[in-house]
């Protein structure tokens, strides 16, 4: 399918009830409920946006009974009534559907499934592909070579491929097999206790469901009685379950080309729905339309000199730099951009193929050199550590960097929308920004930026500056307004950025040797596993089919399966196969293959060729936004997913070493999410326990178990880790038991004692619960907010997953910030003391440095005493420092 669809069909009635059901509970200053329409209508701007369809259609079902309730009398009878708080929410909804410009179709007496067969056939016989989108299982029918089922809730995209490895069958046996399955919801009979995995294997074998009725007496067991009970009824199942493909509509397919948003309309809706932000956002577009982007591009040493004494005067400067890479560490300068008002940009080409300028590169760099090197200058960029190395390497030092668009996003909510800028300007203002894409080309096409025409750059980069520009000036004063946010933006993110910027120059050194010995010891030990599992299963397959392990675990060797996949097959995930391991060797060995496997491809294979052929090392990447708990990530290399707990594991670690000269210093907060936990909570055994120097889950098992501390077994002291690590990520009972392996009573009971034994734990519990409710967050020590934002959710998987990352929230996010400050402080002491040592990597509560050998002492007890001052806690922070000649050792 095309990019861009030539038809899209929204299934709005599957979307109203999910989102009335997913979402929290919203009212407008009247009290009236809008969290439904919020949630269709969001779903709808994310879909237009995303696709940019030439033909929109809207469907809903229309009140009242369909063709189906006359061929059978009790279809939907089991259905509750539609609950008035969503019933109110219809006719608004579709008032703001027809404002944004989109076409609503509601055809009385006909399903919206019916609708969308029958404009997917009738574009599909005109050439058109269809975007289909919608959660509805049934509509899965309809998927073909030009259509595509999209369920945007789930993040799900269904072509006919992906149809049958959900189903087991292919689109044209959907019907098919809803006919046997049936359809509680829908009150549709099928045939009982068949399901998914059966009704699929059926169609298989006996080609279609026609040919299953006439050979019914084929099946054996109880589950072929059942199928010969039903063959009076299973007609019947099929005529409700298959789309009608002919409703009488009455209009063409070029009606439903989007007529573009009634503004008055929809400025009148939002007011009325209280929809703020998307208000807002209309407003501000309104303005930018009025005054259209203006870019000079600068190719004269003139222009150039009266660029620069515009900058020199300006307050705050946006500015972009423009590359021939998206890898700052090997990207050369191909233009800057730069704005310092709304409205109006600046472009300088520095090495675009097709560029007449009166100076080069150099020069140009030089000119501007003093305005980007002057801390007294304010600065704005989106993601300024990308630009603060691509410019390291073009030799200019950026000072000044005052304000990240994308961390002022981040903070203000981190989880609340992507904070690349294409996101943040369609989110906060309302503006569509051209894609790289747009003027790069895509794929194999795709040339370099400095292949671009300079007159397609300048618009390009100009409008990124300015774009930059004005999201600053959305953002800051709602993040200013904030005081945590605000507090952590400055004192934390923004000092952190030069920080990350020169550990991602600096680099580790990789014994490659090292890691392709590995790699083979690993695919010798791999060998092995194949030749025992064979044995253990009694005949050769392949580790890597999961339809071989599936048969061979569950029909050959009869093990019980645990649950089954979305598609109705047995599972043979991670954590089933670690429940099987208890009764068949076979589970054990697959598990064992699968993590060498894993272990080979991820690191000792793929390590060697991120070294860099400049620099020898390795650099991985780190991301201040993407985790909404305030912890960095790290990509390419993944550094923070290591494995360690299995010794192949551990050895990767010996693969990153000191240079010749140089040993490397591993400083590891010790325990600190518990003690970040005993000071947030005030129990007062708990920070006793700290206070004496106990350790901890020694402690929490005599506590538990109630035993002297010398009395407690290593198996005691085990599962009280469990506990203490389990109850700050908000384990239940059932959790517990199945991570020990103890009947659920008993784990209850241990939960039990725990919280008596430790009440200022359990209270803080139930504070941080009820914060999240009321305000929809909590903080960490620094005022950092984690937003929970599922926590009034209806469904209450989600509503228990949010009380969990809640509880959790506060330790991790404390954490996070803790080493992020005492990153900022061993940096500051190394470049204002010029102290022989250098941080080349961040995971999790460690940190690494490379130390000149003479210095080691000295640098060791400077990083500890940094680290463990990096917060005033109620406990001590204790940090463990080791050294070596690889990670590995150093620990």
């Amino acid at each position: 399918m095309s990019k861009s669809p030539q038809l899209c069909l929204v299934d709005g009635s599957s979307y109203l009830y999910r989102a009335f059901h997913a979402l929290p509970s919203l009212t407008n200053a009247e009290g009236q409920p809008t969290g439904a329409i919020f949630g269709v209508a969001n779903m709808l701007r994310r879909l237009t946006e995303q696709h940019d369809p030439e033909r929109v259609a809207v469907i809903f079902d229309a009140p009242g009974k369909t063709f189906r309730h006359e061929a059978f009398e009790d279809y939907k009878a089991n259905r509750p009534p539609m609950p008035d708080e969503l019933r109110s929410q219809i006719e608004s909804l579709h008032k703001l559907v027809d404002a944004m410009g989109l076409k609503r179709l509601v055809i009385e007496g006909v399903e919206a499934d019916d609708v969308i067969a029958t404009l997917t056939r009738r574009a599909r016989a005109e050439g058109l592909d269809v975007l289909i989108s919608s959660g509805d299982k049934d509509l899965a029918q309809l998927v073909d070579e030009g259509v595509v089922l999209e369920d945007t809730m789930q993040d799900k995209r269904y072509d006919p491929a992906a149809v049958e490895e959900k189903f087991g069958v292919g689109p044209e046996r959907i019907a098919d097999l809803l006919a046997l399955t049936g359809d509680t919801s829908d009150n549709i009979p099928g045939v009982e206790k068949v399901g998914p995995k059966t009704a699929a294997k059926w169609l298989n074998k006996f080609g279609s469901l026609d040919e299953l009725i006439e050979r019914a007496d084929e099946v054996g067991g109880k589950i072929g009685d059942n199928l010969r009970a039903a063959l009076d009824t299973i007609p019947l199942s099929r005529e409700l379950v298959a789309l009608d493909e002919q409703v009488e509509l009455g209009l063409e397919l070029d009606e439903l080309r989007p007529a573009g948003p009634d503004r008055a309309r929809m400025i009148e809706l939002l007011k009325r729905f209280g929809f703020a932000t998307w208000l807002k956002q209309y407003s501000e577009a309104d303005e930018i339309e009025e005054s259209e982007l203006v870019v000079e591009t600068v190719t004269t040493r003139a222009g150039l000199k009266a660029l620069v004494e515009t900058l020199e005067q300006a307050e705050l400067i946006a500015f972009d730099t423009e590359t021939t890479s998206l890898e700052a560490l090997e990207a050369d300068l191909v233009g800057f951009a730069f704005a310092v008002e709304s409205g109006k940009a600046y472009y300088v080409p520095l090495a675009h193929a097709d560029q007449d300028n009166e100076f080069d590169r150099d020069e140009a760099v030089e000119a501007l050199r003093p305005v980007l090197e002057d801390a007294g200058r304010a600065k704005v960029g989106q993601h300024l550590k990308y630009d603060l190395n691509v410019l390291a390497r073009a030799g200019v030092s950026l000072a000044g960097v005052a304000h990240d668009t994308m961390l002022e996003s981040y903070l203000y909510h981190s989880t609340a929308t992507r904070h690349d800028m294409d996101s943040l300007a369609s989110r906060y203002l309302g503006r569509q920004t051209t894609s790289f894409e747009a003027v790069a080309g895509k794929g194999k096409k795709q040339v370099t930026f400095d292949q671009v025409p300079v007159a397609t750059a300048a618009d390009y980069a100009g409008e990124d500056a300015e774009v930059t520009l004005a999201l600053h000036r959305h953002l800051w004063p709602k993040l200013e307004a904030l005081h945590g946010p605000r507090r952590v933006y400055e004192e934390l993110e923004i000092p952190l950025i030069p920080v990350l910027a020169r550990m991602e120059r600096t680099g580790v050194a990789l014994d490659v040797d090292q890691l392709a010995a590995q790699s083979r010891e690993l695919e010798q030990r791999m060998d092995e596993l194949i030749e025992q599992a064979h044995a253990e299963a009694g005949q050769e397959f392949k580790l890597g089919s999961t339809k071989q392990l599936r048969e061979i675990l569950f029909d050959k060797l009869g093990l019980e399966p645990r649950r089954k996949t979305p598609g109705g097959q047995p599972s043979t995930a991670e954590d089933v196969l670690q429940e099987l391991a208890a009764e068949h060797a076979l589970p054990r060995l697959i598990l064992e293959h699968r993590g060498l496997a894993k272990l080979k491809s991820t690191y000792t294979d793929s390590l060697p060729g991120k070294v860099n052929r400049e620099t020898g090392r390795v650099h991985t990447h780190y991301h201040q936004a993407i985790a909404a708990t305030g912890r960095l990530s790290s990509t390419d290399p993944n550094l923070q997913n290591i494995p360690i707990r299995r010794p192949e594991g551990r050895r990767i670690r010996k693969a990153f070493i000191a240079p010749e000269g140089t040993t490397l210093l591993a400083a590891d907060y010790s325990q600190i999410e518990l003690r970040i936990m005993a000071h947030l909570s005030g129990d007062e055994r708990l920070l006793q326990a700290f206070a004496d120097g106990e350790d901890i889950h020694q402690a929490t098992a005599a506590e538990v178990f109630g035993l002297d501390i010398d009395q407690v077994e290593p198996e005691q002291r085990r599962a009280a880790k469990a506990i203490n690590f389990g109850l700050m990520y908000g384990m239940s009972a059932w959790g517990l038991s199945r991570q020990l392996e103890l009947p659920r009573s008993e784990a209850e009971h241990y939960i039990e004692r725990y919280f008596e034994r430790y009440p200022g734990v359990k209270e803080f519990m139930d504070r941080i619960r009820k914060q999240a409710r009321e305000d929809g967050y909590v903080e960490t020590l620094f005022g950092r907010r984690l937003w929970a934002d599922e926590i009034r959710s209806r469904n209450p998987a989600r509503r228990q997953a949010a009380e969990r990352a809640a509880i959790n929230a506060p330790m991790q996010g404390t954490a996070a910030d803790i080493i992020k400050r005492a990153m900022i402080d061993v940096d500051a002491w190394i470049q204002s003391e010029k102290v022989p040592a250098r941080l080349v990597m961040q995971v999790h509560d460690e940190l690494v440095l490379e130390v000149e050998n003479g210095a080691l002492e000295a640098v060791t007890a400077g990083v500890v005493e940094r680290m463990q001052s990096a917060a005033r806690l109620d406990v001590t922070l204790e940090v463990d420092a080791g050294t070596g000649k690889d990670w590995e050792s150093a620990h």
